[in-house]
């Protein structure tokens, strides 16, 4: 499946911290998607329909933040001491995009550098759909209104699709301020000194709580069909109905959400198909994220909790 596309991931869990790289070494067709109001991110105004390059061969996922986005100078040695990359005349340069989510605050300040970036390229493999707590999902948690200490684990999400001859993998690394919900139902997020749910959205419509911005979901959907340019953007944009409905709030201004497109162009499809499942394999691959995770016994202080509970009544 996708044999044209290699994922690799390189984890430091003693940090918390990590990359998830997608290499296509004979070029993808790009699209991208920043709808959060916080990003860090690396060449997006390059997949601008408008722009000329329209191939790119590499997409980098990080944590740690800004210093994450680092991890993408690895991937370009790699790519560069292998001739691959777009033709710009005397020397050929390799096209890595990439986006980096702020885990500083999971474990130790840390983040994934160039040799980090390398290390990933190295380990990539075809058909390499592991989910867990690796790679960019090394340090991501969700839920974080009060903080880490009542944050929640996630791993890297991953739903896949086939159907005839059309293939799609959609790769999220969900580390949100919200809560994930599922029919409307918060399915991991925020807990109180009982274990029931309390909702962000909740607790953000009262007021009086200031958010950090220490988190972001970020992620890469690729597919062997025949996309432009414009087409990938739209794509692109298109996955983020699955975090409106996947993610409880999302893109909010302290998430930098951002997703990507890469296309092998080797199947023709209307684009219609495509924009009619690309939402829900998204929403289901930020479902993903939180099954089989090791758990973060972390719930609200009762003291915490009766503050909550005057904050609602004066709302």
């Amino acid at each position: 499946m996708l044999k044209a596309f290699k994922i690799g991931h390189y984890t430091d869990s003693e940090n918390g911290t990590g990359c998830t790289v997608v290499l296509c070494e004979e070029g993808a067709t790009g699209g991208v998607s920043v709808k959060g109001s916080a990003p860090a991110t690396r060449e997006t105004d390059l997949l601008k329909t408008e722009k000329t390059v329209d191939k790119i061969n590499a997409v980098v996922l990080s944590g740690g933040s800004a210093f994450g986005l680092e991890a993408s100078c690895g991937v370009m040695d790699y790519l560069h001491e292998r001739n691959i990359g777009f033709n710009a005349g005397g020397y050929t340069v390799p096209i890595v995009c990439g986006a980096s989510l702020y885990d500083l605050e999971y474990k130790n300040f840390a983040y994934p550098d160039k040799k980090a970036g390398y290390k990933a390229c190295v380990d990539a493999k075809v058909k390499n759909f592991q989910k867990g707590e690796i790679g960019a999902a090394t340090g991501a948690t969700i839920s974080k209104i009060l903080g880490m200490k009542t944050a929640k684990k996630t791993r890297l999400g991953i739903q896949t699709y086939r159907f005839n001859e059309l293939e799609i993998a959609v790769i999220v690394a969900v580390n949100a301020l919200g809560d994930i919900v599922k029919d409307g139902k918060i399915i991991s997020g925020l807990q109180d000194p009982n274990g029931d749910f309390v909702s962000v959205k909740k607790v953000m419509s009262a007021g009086g709580i200031e958010p950090k911005n220490s988190n972001t979901t970020i992620g890469v959907i690729l597919t062997n069909a025949t996309l432009s340019k414009k087409e990938a953007n739209i794509l692109a944009s298109l996955s983020h109905d699955g975090f409106a409905k996947a993610l409880s709030p999302s893109h909010t201004m302290f998430d930098g959400d951002a997703m990507f497109v890469m296309a092998s162009n080797e199947v023709k499809v209307d684009i219609n198909i495509l924009s009619a499942i690309i939402p829900d394999l998204t929403e289901q691959a930020i479902w993903s994220s939180v099954m089989d995770v090791n758990p973060m016994d972390a719930k609200v202080s009762k003291t915490m909790f009766a503050l909550l509970q005057k904050m609602f009544k004066k709302k």
